[in-house]
């Protein structure tokens, strides 16, 4: 019997997981105006989750609790993993070691992600081949072209580079956790509790940093915009779409689209800041669209199931 395999998947979704790269690639603007006007790292990730919680929790509140406490505690790690733990050290490493250095170790999440899965999910081992190894390799390389855009200078910082490497690896756990909790509970539900476990793992660092003055910084324009844009749209409206495409495509295929994210961020620094776009970065664009191309590519169009 032969049967046709369809190489794109859901085409909408497969979008849609592209779009919320995209907006994720511009948070970093976002997260910059708040720590220069005074935030620190857990007040931003605090009030962000906080804000997404409360208008999740709005929307649904038929079921409060997993079906065991296994679960709920797969729900507990998934908040810390994909929220309060990932944030903090992302956004701590900023303190220690520099941007570029950050864009290209996150990067690599998607690679370490795919290896978890493998390593965790029988059924997503297929899909580690040889077309996925080399479109990986060429997209990284994008990336560093991107990034680095002719400045082939990296200063290295342990405790920055170690940071931002275990938000990497943070990542990738949150994926694994998410893979098996969407086999038993819907979107809204997953997504609800890892709004509240992330803002409940944060509140012991939120609360031995926030201060009278803190509050007062959340009156600016600046500083309310931008939380608004952190919590409604790359928390709230993000996380849920997110985990929704992780069902319906390959957790594996939509995390390579984090390749992407340099291309964004160039993009927004020229329409924004005037920064130029040189042919460097047009290459590293080129070469990343073309390995998550070659990353998402089936050995063969067409499989042969032989029955007897």
């Amino acid at each position: 019997m032969i049967r046709k395999q369809s190489s794109g998947g859901n085409t909408a979704f497969h979008i849609l997981a592209l779009c919320i790269v995209a907006v994720w690639g511009t948070t970093f603007v976002a997260t910059k105006v708040l720590l220069l006007h005074g935030l620190s790292p857990q007040e931003i990730f605090f009030y962000r989750f906080l804000m997404a919680y409360v208008l999740m929790l709005a929307y649904y509140h038929k079921k409060w609790f997993a079906n065991n406490w296994q679960d709920e505690l797969r729900m507990l790690c998934a908040g810390m993993m994909g929220g309060s733990l990932y944030f903090y050290t992302e956004n701590t490493a900023l303190e220690y070691t520099a941007t570029t250095n950050i864009a290209l170790i996150l990067c690599i999440a998607p690679l370490i992600t795919a290896a978890s899965l493998r390593l965790f999910y029988r059924d997503l081992r297929q899909e580690w081949t040889r077309n996925f190894m080399i479109g990986s390799i060429l997209a990284l390389a994008g990336v560093s072209l991107v990034i680095l855009n002719g400045h082939f200078i990296l200063k290295l910082s342990p405790k920055g580079d170690f940071l931002c490497l275990a938000s990497a690896i943070c990542w990738a756990f949150y994926t694994v956790l998410l893979k098996d909790l969407e086999q038993r509970y819907n979107n809204f539900l997953i997504t609800r509790k890892v709004f509240f476990y992330g803002v409940l793992t944060i509140l012991p660092l939120y609360i031995g940093k926030v201060g009278p003055e803190s509050f007062a910084l959340l009156a600016q324009p600046a500083v309310w915009s931008n939380l608004l844009y952190l919590g409604l749209v790359a928390s709230l409206l993000c996380f849920l779409f997110w985990n929704l495409t992780l069902h319906k495509i390959s957790p594996i295929r939509a995390t390579n689209y984090i390749y992407f994210s340099p291309v964004v961020t160039a993009i927004a620094s020229y329409l924004i800041l005037g920064e130029p776009i040189t042919w460097i970065i047009l290459a590293g664009g080129a070469l990343i669209i073309f390995g998550v191309w070659l990353a998402g590519k089936k050995r063969s169009h067409v499989s042969i199931k032989r029955q007897r």
